[in-house]
C-alpha cells in the first residue's frame, strides 16, 4: 500500500502535467488547485447515483495506485465548493485516505451551466443504457427542455473533452454521436421520461428498485409535490390502476381520499341487473312513456306496496 507521501506526490505530479496541457479556460480559477475535501459539497440533488461494489472497488484502487488523473470540476460558493464533475473521484480518494483532490474551480456559473456540467459529464463517461431510470429522466429532461442556448451548452461541451473526464479505467467513455444513437427513443418515451424527472425522489428511489412501473411512474408525476408527499408517506403498493385513480384526485388529495383509494372496502357487493319479462299489455298500461330509470323506481316501489298492504290486512284479521 502507498504512503501517504507517494499519494501526495502522485496528485501533485498529475496537478503539475495538467497545467502544462491544459491551459487556463474562460471562468476558470488560477487553473487548478488542489482542494481540501472538506470544504466541497455534493451538487444539490445530484441525480446520479455513486459506484458501489466492484466498479468502485476498481476506482480505489486505481486511486491508491496513480491518484486523481484528472482533476474533478468545482464552481465557488458562499461556503466553499460545489461539485460539478467528480463526485464518484471524490468518494473513491476519500475511502483511498487522501484528504485533497486536484480541482478546476469555475466562477460565476449560473445553476443551468452548472447542471450542463454535472450531466454531460456522467453521460460522456457511462453508457445511456447502464443509467437508472431516475438518471435518464434526468438526462433526457435536461436536454429536451434545452435549459440554457444550445451555443453555451456547446461550450461546456468542448471544455470538457478538452479536460477529459474520470481519466480512471473503470467505464467506456462514450462520445455524443455514440450516446444519440444509444438513447434511440420514440418521441412518447422520451416524454415519459421527462414527467419523471418531476417525481420526489421517494418514487425515483422506487422506480430505480422496480418497485414502480415507469407508467405509474408517469401518472403520480402530475400530482403536486404536496401532494406526492402524502402518497410516499404511506408507502403502499401503487399499481398502474392505483395510480390513475391517485392523479384523477390531485389537486384535491386527502389523507382520507388517498385511504379510499388504497383500501376500498370490500363488503358491499354491488347490485347484479336482471332481465324481468313484463307482458305486452302490462307494458302499456303501467310503463308507456316511461324513462328507464322511472320504470326501475316503479318495479322496485311495487313489491313493498303489495307486501305492506298484505301485512296491514293480516293485523286486522
Amino acid at each position: 500500500m502507498k504512503t501517504s507521501t507517494t499519494i501526495r506526490k502522485a496528485i501533485a505530479d498529475a496537478v503539475e502535467l495538467l497545467k502544462e496541457e491544459s491551459p487556463n479556460a474562460p471562468g476558470n480559477i488560477a487553473g487548478v488547485q488542489l482542494i481540501p475535501i472538506e470544504k466541497i459539497r455534493a451538487f444539490r440533488d445530484h441525480p446520479f447515483r455513486l459506484y458501489e461494489g466492484e466498479r468502485l472497488d476498481d476506482m480505489v484502487q486505481s486511486v491508491r495506485d496513480h491518484g486523481i488523473l484528472n482533476p474533478v470540476i468545482v464552481r465557488k460558493v458562499y461556503s466553499g465548493y460545489e461539485m460539478l464533475a467528480g463526485h464518484n473521484r471524490m468518494n473513491a480518494a476519500q475511502i483511498a485516505g487522501m484528504t485533497e483532490v486536484p480541482a478546476i474551480v469555475k466562477a460565476d456559473l449560473s445553476d443551468e451551466e452548472a447542471y450542463v456540467y454535472v450531466i454531460e459529464t456522467n453521460v460522456i463517461q457511462r453508457s445511456f443504457t447502464d443509467l437508472t431510470p431516475s438518471e435518464k429522466a434526468a438526462v433526457l429532461s435536461a436536454r429536451y427542455e434545452k435549459v440554457i442556448s444550445q451555443g453555451r451548452r456547446n461550450d461546456i461541451l468542448q471544455e470538457i473533452e478538452e479536460i477529459g473526464t474520470c481519466g480512471h479505467d473503470v467505464h467506456k467513455s462514450r462520445s455524443r454521436d455514440g450516446i444519440g444513437e444509444e438513447c434511440g427513443m420514440t418521441g412518447r418515451n422520451i416524454a415519459r421520461y421527462m414527467r419523471v424527472d418531476k417525481l420526489i425522489r421517494p418514487f425515483k428511489d422506487r422506480l430505480d428498485a422496480g418497485e414502480l412501473t415507469l407508467t405509474a411512474a408517469v401518472e403520480l408525476s402530475y400530482l403536486p409535490e404536496d401532494e406526492q408527499i402524502i402518497v410516499a408517506e404511506k408507502d403502499a403498493a401503487i399499481n398502474e390502476k392505483t395510480a390513475k385513480s391517485i392523479m384523477a384526485a390531485g389537486g384535491e388529495l386527502t389523507e382520507d381520499k388517498l385511504e379510499e383509494i388504497l383500501h376500498p372496502v370490500r363488503g358491499s357487493a354491488q347490485a347484479k341487473a336482471v332481465s324481468v319479462k313484463i307482458p305486452a299489455e302490462a307494458e302499456e298500461k303501467y310503463f308507456s312513456g316511461m324513462k328507464a330509470k322511472e320504470r326501475t323506481d316503479l318495479v322496485m316501489k311495487a313489491p313493498d306496496a303489495r307486501f305492506s298492504g298484505k301485512e296491514a290486512a293480516n293485523v286486522q284479521q
